[in-house]
Parts: structure tokens; sequence; C-alpha cells
């Protein structure tokens, strides 16, 4: 049976995901499936009633103290809970996991970055070192379906903000996954008119990158769905969370063929 992770983002949280959880309850019958989640969001949404601002830097969250616990409180505790509990709604047995349990996201602290000639700490964010699949395994091979999020955590137990379109990409390698699928909204890189690309090759995702046409979230995409094919990931699309059967509107980045 194949294995696959889908990353779903938390913008897409609060759409209405019936659609998607039938779709993925199909899809666990014949595939191993591990889904990842975020909820920046959430996460800022939350944090803003409690009167703290947070600080994005180059679209990345700073993640000092406060933002931490806000994190935990929303995507591990609140987000993680609620799809768990949706997953099980329609007839999926689901267990939520973050990346610190079973040392699943193995993380070191971010260094800080030099960003137009100012040093920038951004506080409780890691870096991923290693994902040890060994719970993600045990699950799967028991007929449940992982349900993963942010933080990771290092050596000494401190956890960390990490991007869960990163935490897919290396729970991915570490299960041996054939597939990689990233969920958004728009459903598709598009292209000048609006229409979606239905194929791309990694040297035609890292152009418009370069060009500035892939920007913002969907560079993020674009990106991990490079490396993604470079660390052996045959398969990898970029496709709306209601249309993960039927994929003829989504994008698929490919190999460049030599």
């Amino acid at each position: 049976m194949k294995r696959i992770v889908i990353k779903l983002g938390g913008a897409l949280l609060a759409a209405d995901l019936s659609g998607f959880w039938q779709d993925l309850e199909q899809m666990s019958n014949t595939a191993e499936i591990v889904l990842v989640h975020g909820g920046g969001p959430q996460t800022t949404a939350l944090a803003k009633r409690l009167g703290h601002s947070p600080v994005i830097v180059e679209g990345r969250r700073v993640t000092g103290d406060q933002d931490l616990e806000i994190l935990r409180w929303v995507i591990r505790g609140e987000l993680n809970s609620q799809m768990v509990g949706a997953a099980h709604k329609y007839g999926i047995r689901a267990v939520g996991l973050s990346g610190a349990d079973g040392s699943l996201v193995r993380v070191h602290k971010r260094p800080p970055w030099t960003i137009d000639g100012e040093e920038i700490d951004f506080g409780h964010v890691g870096d991923v070192d290693r994902v040890d699949p060994t719970v993600l395994l045990i699950l799967l091979q028991a007929g449940m379906m992982p349900i993963v999020c942010p933080p990771g955590v290092d050596e000494a137990g401190q956890l960390y903000n990490v991007n869960a379109d990163t935490v897919a990409l290396e729970v991915a390698k570490a299960v041996g996954a054939s597939e990689l699928i990233l969920l958004t909204e728009a459903g598709a890189v598009l292209d000048a008119k609006g229409q979606p690309i239905r194929r791309m090759t990694s040297s035609e995702a890292l152009a418009g990158v370069e060009a500035g046409w892939i920007a913002g979230g969907m560079k993020v995409k674009a990106d991990i769905g490079r490396w993604a094919l470079e660390q052996g990931i045959s398969t990898v699309w970029i496709a709306h969370p209601g249309a993960l059967l039927d994929r003829s509107n989504a994008t698929r980045i490919m190999e460049d063929v030599s």
C-alpha cells in the first residue's frame, strides 16, 4: 500500500471541509495517509484578541515566549483536536500528534538571520534536524491516520515553532511517501490569466519564483515541491482540498526531463 502525506494549511481550516474528509476517507482505503496541518491565521487571531501583535519578517513568525504559548493553545490544542474529531465523524480512525510526541520532529533553534543589515532573532523557531517516524509507522501499520502539527522539540525538550510545510516535507521523506499533496485555496499554480497550470517542471517552478510571479504562500509550496522531488518523493501536487480525487485542475510538479 502506498504512502501519501497531505498538508492542509491553517487558512483552509475555517472552510467547509466535508468534501475533503469524504475524499480522504475514500483514499484511505487504498493508501496509508499522514495528514499535516498548520494554523498561522488562527494563531495570529488569538494573539490579537489577547492584545499581542505578532511580528512577521519575510513571511516568518518571530516566536517569543507568548507567541509559543499561543501557538500551543491554538495549533496543538484547538485545531489538532478539532481535526481528529472531524476525521472520526467521517469514519477515519485518526490520532493527533505534535512534532514533540515521540520526538517525532527533532529541531535546533534557528540562528539569527541578517535582513537588510539588521540581525533578526526569530526566538522559538526551529530548523528541522531529523524526523523519527517510529510513532507514525506504528499508527499506519495499525490502520490509524496520524494528524500531525507543529511544534517540534530539541535535545533538551524545548518546544519550537516549525513551518508546517517543512514538517510535511520532512515527514514524507521519513515515512518513505511516494506522494506529497500540498492543499491551497487557489488549488493550483495559476498563470498570468488566472488559469491553473496542470504540469510544471522543477526548473519551471524555480524560474517562476525567481521571476516573482510565483510569490507569497505559493512560493513556499513551489519550493517545497521542488525539494521533495530532489529528496526522492516521486509525485508532488498543489491542489484544492475539495479536489483530492479529481486533480484535473491541480498542478503537478514534475522532475525535469534530461
